[in-house]
């Protein structure tokens, strides 16, 4: 005879299962996968507004379209990243509902000093060893451990009101040369970092390789290396 789980273990799995997405989003499907999770763990709560509610507040700050959140980003960064930003922004949304679990926590002061830091950091290119030398291990580990693939550090204390810091890494091919693999570069690169409750894009720092496959994507949005999938 088969068991009917209840509530609370149906809401403890659905929990384990956006932390799986989170990190490797690709594995499930994408989005959907996510905001479908997401909607049946408002509906636990009660809260039936819940995603609606997350919408709006990511239309309000211009990170959403018609296209959702992925329409919004490929048009900051390379579309082989976009949904690991697209699995931060539902990190930044599962930690304000205690569904995150983090790896690792930073105390109030090492995130002041990352936050104090990000700007001259970003002033120069650096590659994922040199963001966690500078930094340490990330909260969460946003696209796996393979260092061919492009993938999302996020940062945040234990306190769910201090905001989230992701930096965003990319290893592909430069634009307007031939597709290689394994990539040319030995390790990501990183691109951009998004902190803070601001405005889009002003969300975003980014570095001078980020710039310049910004400045790419803006001129020529139908590169198959840097284009949306509308």
């Amino acid at each position: 005879m088969s068991v009917v789980r209840t509530g609370h273990q149906m809401h403890a799995y659905l929990i384990e299962q956006v932390n799986h997405m989170i990190r490797r989003l690709g594995m499930f499907g994408g989005e959907p996968a996510l905001w479908t999770t997401f909607e049946h763990l408002y509906h636990l709560e009660g809260d039936d507004n819940g995603r609606a509610d997350l919408w709006q507040s990511w239309e309000e700050r211009k990170e959403f379209r018609s296209t959702g959140l992925k329409g919004a980003l490929a048009q900051l960064l390379p579309d082989k990243i976009v949904s690991d930003a697209v699995a931060s922004m539902y990190a930044e949304a599962a930690r304000s509902r205690g569904w995150l679990e983090l790896d690792r926590t930073l105390t109030p002061g090492e995130l002041g000093e990352l936050n104090e830091s990000i700007e001259s950091f970003a002033a120069d290119d650096h590659v994922w060893s040199e963001v966690v030398a500078a930094f340490g291990e990330p909260s969460v580990l946003i696209g796996g451990s393979n260092r061919y693939y492009g993938k999302t550090l996020a940062y945040a204390t234990a306190d769910a009101a201090d905001p989230m810091v992701f930096f965003h890494l990319w290893n592909g091919t430069e634009p307007g040369t031939q597709h290689t693999w394994p990539p040319a570069r030995l390790e990501p690169i990183l691109l951009a970092i998004r902190y803070g409750a601001g405005m889009w894009p002003d969300a975003f720092v980014f570095t001078p390789q980020g710039n310049s496959l910004r400045r790419h994507l803006q001129a020529d949005p139908t590169q198959t290396e840097t284009s949306s999938r509308k």
